[in-house]
């Protein structure tokens, strides 16, 4: 693993020293005799450009070391060349990425593209469309973020936390319209994924104290 991560870091000088070496024992010695070395060369720029380093910001996301995951990034000079469902998970990761950094029109700008681009699975684009909902809830877009709520939780969300946070949204934006019976519908719901985070906890208490008291 950690053979093929550095060989991924460094595929491009390889294939670069590889055409420079192809090129000098093509001219001293023949064509054929420098071919592997073309070919060498051709996999390693063609996968650096159309596969990109991806692979390599896994550990820094595990280890919670965003800068590490954003230098990454940063690495990848045309992301255009990118194949497309990697690109959209390169869009997606600039948007996590941006959120972090509290830099929401970043965010939403990269998660579009992701979005238009196409997510390889249903449950990530449903993730996507989750923060789509809530950075358009933040600005005071109820509409647009009421809808991308109920896209996402459609599509499915992948982990328990998120789909919890999904349905309290909705929650709350039943209460506002007066849709009483929806709200309780989607506590509930929010309730069965049983999450352990503090600030959804919290939020379920709270909610609890008044819910039962509503009409519907």
């Amino acid at each position: 693993m950690k053979f093929y991560n550095l060989f991924i870091k460094y595929r491009l000088p390889i294939g670069l020293v590889s055409l420079a070496g192809g090129l000098a024992v093509n001219f001293a010695y023949g064509f054929w005799q420098s071919l592997i070395l073309y070919i060498i060369a051709l996999l390693c720029i063609f996968t650096h450009f159309f596969i990109g380093p991806l692979r390599l910001i896994q550990e820094f996301l595990e280890d919670g070391d965003f800068e590490g995951a954003e230098k990454i990034l940063s690495g990848i000079k045309y992301p255009g060349l990118l194949y497309k469902p990697i690109r959209s998970v390169y869009y997606t990761l600039k948007g996590n990425i941006a959120m972090t950094k509290q830099d929401f029109v970043s965010a939403e700008k990269h998660m579009k593209k992701s979005l238009d681009l196409g997510l390889p699975m249903k449950e990530a684009e449903g993730a996507n469309k989750l923060q789509l909902g809530m950075m358009a809830m933040q600005r005071g877009s109820m509409k647009e973020g009421e809808s991308l709520i109920r896209q996402a939780l459609r599509l499915g969300i992948p982990d328990k936390e998120s789909a919890a946070l999904a349905n309290l949204q909705m929650c709350q934006i039943m209460i506002q319209k007066r849709e009483f019976r929806s709200a309780k519908d989607f506590f509930r719901k929010a309730k069965a994924q049983k999450p352990t985070t503090d600030q959804v906890v919290d939020q379920i208490k709270q909610i609890e104290k008044y819910i039962s008291r509503m009409p519907g």
